[in-house]
């Protein structure tokens, strides 16, 4: 069969196949990823639903504290897939470096604070006394995961970049492992382990999380790696970071003030009581399942889009995004199927308390319609991403969170008295929203004219 020419379109299958092939390892990693939040839910849930909740509450913070750093260090991948994309492969190791540089120090920062206020922003936050001083305890210990993830997220970044989701898969499958066995041993004192309740939970995770960065460090620093990508030490340079910083900078922006808003929306459901507080955790970890798929997919599609951009071949980008959708809306079809189906077991999997699954079986009904949405725009998000179109979603992003999730999450919970069910319906509206918006500016095409 001839091969499209540098101006020509793939079939529609080899589109999806090749979206497909790159798509599922990605999936893979971010499942198991998420594996780590539904684990340390899972061991500390058969505590108690005061556990579950510090957990949750705490659990959302950290990964707000943390979201910034992550995001920034993610746009690593953009930069590499198209410098591999434009044929220069030994460009692509010293993105690595640079990404580590401009936000490594920022982290180890960052987590000092964390730990010496833990107790102080708990409270701040203003749970009820019994989850006060165990989701104090949960942040703190993880705090020391804070740095690792932000170094490992830059180094798999440029794994991704190039296309190799094996790598990250591998680190990430060791890592899981690791935190399952720790989360066992810290939290219930088995296998001669001292038992920490909810503390070891959190150390656990930290444990994980560093072990993570060590192998995704020794695979990028291996002769061959080396050879072709040229991945060997690289000071830090002003050029480079600020280029970095200029497209990571509303990346990490954008996640942070969206958890920001998830954060104080969890403030908001915690002070209902520890069993909706409880609830939403819950379906919040399930829904997470969805959003990490989709976030898998919407990997592969900024990878193949920034390599098709860097390679000149911007319509071929474009059908990537376009396959990225079938294939992300075939498993959100799934999973909607599932929570409609089975959601009292789905609950279940957290919390044995009646009143805990009563609470959350609803919601699975809503997250149905809710993670459908929220599929469509992180592929979205994802494709502008490839083309380092990452201004316009970072204001896209803020006014759904603060002018549209909140304020109608408040209003259907309180006002009209609709409680925790209220509460996510509000989350439909702005997922919706944003789905459209996002939708919209990729097809515009602005992004054809963004250079990095």
């Amino acid at each position: 069969m001839r091969s499209p020419e540098k101006g020509e379109l793939d079939s529609a299958a080899h589109s999806l196949r090749e979206v497909a092939v790159l798509a599922v390892p990605f999936v893979l990693t971010q499942l198991l990823f998420t594996m780590m939040g539904l684990v340390d839910a899972a061991i500390v849930g058969r505590l108690g639903a005061t556990e579950l909740a510090a957990v949750g509450l705490a659990g959302t913070w950290i990964w707000t504290v943390s979201s910034f750093f992550i995001g920034a260090s993610s746009v690593v991948q953009i930069f590499v897939a198209q410098n591999q994309g434009a044929g220069r492969d030994r460009d692509c190791g010293g993105w690595a470096w640079q990404g580590l540089g401009s936000t490594v120090p920022f982290a180890v920062v960052t987590a000092v604070l964390l730990y010496f206020s833990a107790e102080h922003a708990i409270r701040w936050i203003a749970p009820s006394e019994a989850v006060a001083p165990l989701a104090a305890d949960y942040l703190r210990a993880r705090s020391f995961g804070i740095v690792g993830l932000t170094a490992a997220i830059a180094m798999s970044s440029f794994f991704r970049g190039i296309g190799d989701a094996r790598t990250p898969l591998v680190a990430t499958l060791i890592a899981n492992g690791t935190n399952f066995f720790l989360d066992l041993g810290l939290v219930y004192g088995w296998f001669g382990f001292p038992k920490l309740g909810v503390f070891g939970a959190g150390l656990a995770t930290s444990i994980s999380e560093w072990l993570y960065f060590a192998i995704v460090a020794i695979a990028f620093l291996r002769p061959s790696v080396r050879a072709r990508f040229d991945t060997g030490w690289r000071r830090p340079r002003l050029e480079p970071v600020l280029r970095l910083w200029r497209i990571g900078l509303p990346v990490g922006g954008q996640w942070v003030i969206e958890m920001l808003a998830y954060s104080i929306f969890t403030t908001l459901i915690a002070r209902m009581g520890d069993a909706a507080m409880a609830a939403s955790h819950a379906f919040g970890q399930l829904a997470s399942l969805s959003f990490m798929q989709a976030a898998g997919i919407s990997t592969a599609t900024a990878t193949l889009v920034g390599r098709y951009i860097g390679a000149g071949q911007p319509d071929r980008a474009a059908q990537r995004f376009r396959s990225s959708l079938v294939l992300g809306g075939s498993v959100g079809a799934t999973i909607a199927v599932a929570f409609l189906v089975v959601p009292d077991s789905l609950v279940a999997l957290f919390s044995k308390d009646p009143k805990v699954i009563a609470l959350g079986v609803p919601l699975l009904t809503i997250g149905a319609l809710y993670q459908l949405f929220d599929a469509l725009s992180v592929l979205s998000d994802g494709a502008l991403r490839g083309a380092g179109d990452t201004r316009w979603p970072f204001v896209a992003r803020c006014l759904a969170s603060w002018l549209i999730f909140l304020p109608g999450a408040w209003l259907l919970a309180y006002r009209f008295e609709m409680g925790l069910t209220g509460a996510w319906i509000g989350g439909i509206f702005s997922s919706a929203t944003l789905a459209i918006v996002l939708y919209r500016r990729f097809q515009s095409g602005a992004w054809r004219e963004i250079r990095i």
